[in-house]
């Protein structure tokens, strides 16, 4: 990416780049292609295992064989979706309805192609032909949860994801463009160089980082939108704001598809269609407006003027008061479950079923195969994997730099330099247990210090990573090289502060070339111990777990390294081989004291007879070491072997 791009995302010469006039964005921005979407009786079951502990003690009572005891093992298929039939045409909102656990979120994966496996049943169309390929890139998915880079700015984040996603028919000037055009369209100029935020750090509200997950999709101008509870968390200012968005949207042709737990009355009335489900069963579709007459042609009306959709949610929870009475929850479900199949789902279905080819299909079809094709070389272009690389780096780059660089962990590290730096102050070259005590020092703390903080790495950033793969914009090797390249100039800047103040302060061989060779074993150990928390973290992908076996790895790889205990039981003595502390501990002890000679003659250890303590450490720690060159080979072999175990483990996923 050029210099340029970096000064778009930073804040541009508004005169000059500004997306004012249509004619300066790519063709495919200035068009929609309409997309009426069809599901016929989708029907999804899941398969549940359920193991009856009670069954299963009772099977050693009763004396049952193996194959019986796995027997008691049930498993159970659920059914999420029951027969849901319904459409959604151009320049209109379908809003899906109902409680929790209704399934509102499960048809929404469904229709938009996100379920995979044979749990799904029934039609999906596009304009009356399958949901293929090329009309699945011209459809945007709004997921319910916000997730996005805290640090990065409104503008910062659409202008990467329009960089990484857009067809490469497209100049990067043309990308920002259409990023910029996307902010002035969903309103979000106010607020584009404000930082997005999360919990703990103040960025845009609610409503603006709902926009932002909205414009993530915009950018590809998606004949169809689908969007899973985009006004969840919002007042009902901001979510009727919202919703007047969505609106504006589908004025310009786009098919609007979203769900909605508890939409205020004012919301309500910009729906022109909605669907109400109740435990995977549709209980009513058709027009917004025609819902409560429809309900009170069945025996279901409120005793007061209420809001349609509080009314539509208490009747799909079994709720129904009528006058001083009060229905129970089944028969109301039950009795609302007949009166659609009876009356609501024939007609649906026959309108479904009436064939209204367009030639919109052929020309989604067209453009579709062509961005299709695109893409199948963009998998085999170096050219293209570079590009998605120095993309990557760059935003690993602004968004890392906070975190890396947080006030807590550089106090952390200043305040372990210069208590180091006094405990050991100007030590004695010739104490050479003191001398060792400060080694081993280093080696525990930049040993847990980064593997501790990199196996949050790939648990945090799963949610992005998975959304941003479901949306092709990037390979997994340009990802994953971009994050581990991306780290190294943060990770060794600390260390390299901790070790210029803690060694000339510890009185350390003060030479040029022992320095550079203690930092340069530092700063290794520290990628490999980086490594190791990549590695867990991505095997486990749950940050709590990660961290607690990084802390018990840790503390077996400290306990073999060689300055606690020089004995290691036998059943233990492998751990030491396999330990990056043991390693980088004897590297140490390398650049400080060579092989040991020069030490052990001021020190007589050479005469017989003696036995102090600073011997023993000699002969034990110093003397007889493997060879310096195999100890780095070791701490090289773990550097790649590590991050190839994360790579391998993110391709899981």
């Amino acid at each position: 990416m050029s210099s340029s791009d970096v000064v778009a995302m930073d804040g541009p010469d508004r005169s000059k780049d500004s997306p004012r006039d249509s004619r300066d964005l790519p063709s495919f921005m200035s068009s929609c292609y309409p997309i009426t979407l069809k599901f016929m009786d989708v029907c999804y079951r899941t398969k549940i295992e359920n193991k009856s502990k009670w069954n299963f003690n009772l099977s050693h009572v009763v004396g049952k064989s193996s194959s019986d005891q796995r027997s008691t093992t049930a498993i159970q298929e659920r059914t999420i979706l029951n027969g849901i039939t319904g459409m959604a045409s151009p320049g209109e909102i379908l809003a899906v309805l109902g409680p929790s656990g209704s399934g509102k979120s499960t048809l929404l994966n469904a229709i938009s192609g996100r379920l995979t496996g044979h749990g799904v049943t029934g039609k999906i169309l596009a304009n009356n032909r399958k949901m293929t390929r090329p009309i699945m890139k011209r459809t945007g998915f709004v997921a319910q949860d916000d997730v996005l880079y805290p640090h990065l700015t409104v503008r910062e984040t659409l202008i990467f994801c329009s960089l990484l996603r857009l067809p490469k028919t497209l100049s990067k000037k043309e990308k920002v463009l259409v990023a910029e055009s996307v902010i002035a369209e969903l309103g979000l100029g106010k607020c584009e160089n404000t930082i997005i935020g999360n919990t703990f750090l103040r960025g845009v509200s609610g409503g603006e980082r709902k926009r932002v997950n909205i414009a993530h999709e915009m950018l590809i101008n998606p004949s169809l939108l689908i969007l899973d509870e985009p006004t969840s968390g919002l007042d009902s200012t901001a979510a009727y704001r919202l919703v007047l968005t969505l609106g504006s949207l589908a004025q310009k042709g786009k098919t609007i598809v979203t769900s909605m737990h508890q939409p205020s009355s004012r919301v309500y009335q910009m729906f022109d269609s909605v669907l109400v489900l109740s435990e995977g069963r549709c209980l009513y579709i058709g027009k917004g407006s025609e819902a409560m007459n429809y309900f009170e042609s069945v025996g279901f009306s409120p005793c007061f003027p209420m809001n349609p959709a509080d009314f539509l949610l208490d009747l799909a929870n079994g709720i129904c008061q009528l006058g001083s009475s009060q229905r129970d929850k089944s028969n109301v479900k039950q009795s609302l479950i007949d009166s659609y199949n009876t009356m609501l789902a024939p007609k649906i279905k026959t309108e479904c079923l009436m064939e209204s080819a367009t030639d919109a299909t052929r020309n989604i079809d067209f453009i579709g195969s062509k961005q299709h094709r695109n893409n199948s070389s963009d998998r085999i272009s170096i050219s293209i994997w570079f590009n998605q690389f120095s993309i990557l780096f760059q935003r690993s780059l602004k968004e890392r730099k906070h975190e890396s660089f947080n006030i807590l962990r550089v106090f952390q590290v200043i305040t372990a330099a210069i208590l180091a730096g006094l405990m050991w102050w100007h030590s004695d070259f010739r104490d050479i247990q003191d001398r060792l005590g400060l080694l081993f020092f280093l080696s525990i703390f930049w040993g847990v210090f980064p593997s501790s903080n990199s196996a949050f790495v790939f648990p945090q950033e799963r949610a992005i990573f998975m959304k941003e793969r479901a949306s092709s914009m990037y390979t997994l090797s340009s990802y994953f090289m971009a994050r581990i390249i991306g780290d190294l100039p943060m990770e060794l800047i600390l260390p390299t502060i901790f070790l210029t103040a803690a060694y000339w302060m510890t009185g350390l061989k003060p030479e040029l070339n022992a320095f550079l060779l203690t930092l340069s074993v530092l700063l290794g150990y520290v990628l490999v111990s980086q490594g190791l928390g990549l590695a867990l973290g991505a095997v486990i992908m749950d940050a709590k777990q990660a961290s607690t076996i990084v802390t018990v790895t840790m503390l077996a790889f400290v306990l073999t390294g060689g300055f606690y205990v020089h004995k290691v039981p036998s059943c233990l003595a492998w751990i030491k081989y396999v330990s990056s502390t043991f390693y980088s501990y004897r590297l140490l002890i390398y650049a400080q004291y060579g092989d040991g000679e020069r030490i052990s003659s001021t020190l007589g250890c050479s005469d017989r007879g003696s036995f102090t303590a600073s011997c023993k450490f000699i002969e034990q720690d110093v003397g007889g070491q493997i060879s310096p060159l195999l100890n780095a080979g070791a701490l090289m072999f773990m550097f790649v072997g590590y991050r190839l175990l994360a790579y391998l483990a993110l391709r899981r996923i």
